[in-house]
């Protein structure tokens, strides 16, 4: 019983690192479609890239009805900076997003900027210090 469990454990953690190493680099995507009584119904799709140092998503809703909105965020890091952001939009054109930029500096403080982007197209900007005490 004892040998069992071992080669148990074993395989659950071969699994484990497997996976993991799956996960962190390449492509994965996935597509649902579910349709409804009387025309209801979406299709969804997501699709992620993993690489060391970025990664992206995309998705992408769209219900029967002409209805959706798609998404893209990304995110770069390496070096002691990191650069990310998201964006949005509808069917109708609408869109809105944020980007954000950062730096450690050599005394270890770090300088960021966030820039958000409304609906509307207006702007706002956060710019932030922080020090390493």
């Amino acid at each position: 019983m004892k040998t069992f469990l071992t080669a148990a454990a074993l395989g659950l953690t071969l699994a484990g690192s497997i996976a993991a190493t799956a996960a962190e680099a390449g492509t994965r995507s996935r597509s649902v479609s579910a349709q409804g009584a009387y025309g209801h119904g979406y299709n969804r799709s997501r699709a992620v890239t993993r690489q060391p140092g970025s990664t992206s998503v995309n998705r992408d809703i769209q219900t029967n009805s002409g209805r959706g909105v798609s998404s893209s965020r990304s995110a770069n890091w390496g070096d002691g900076s990191y650069q990310g952001g998201a964006s949005h939009t509808t069917n109708n054109g609408a869109s809105w997003g944020r980007s954000t930029s950062a730096v450690r500096n050599d005394d270890g403080s770090v300088n960021a900027v966030t820039t958000r982007t409304r609906p509307d197209g207006s702007t706002g900007t956060v710019t932030r210090e922080t020090s390493p005490y």
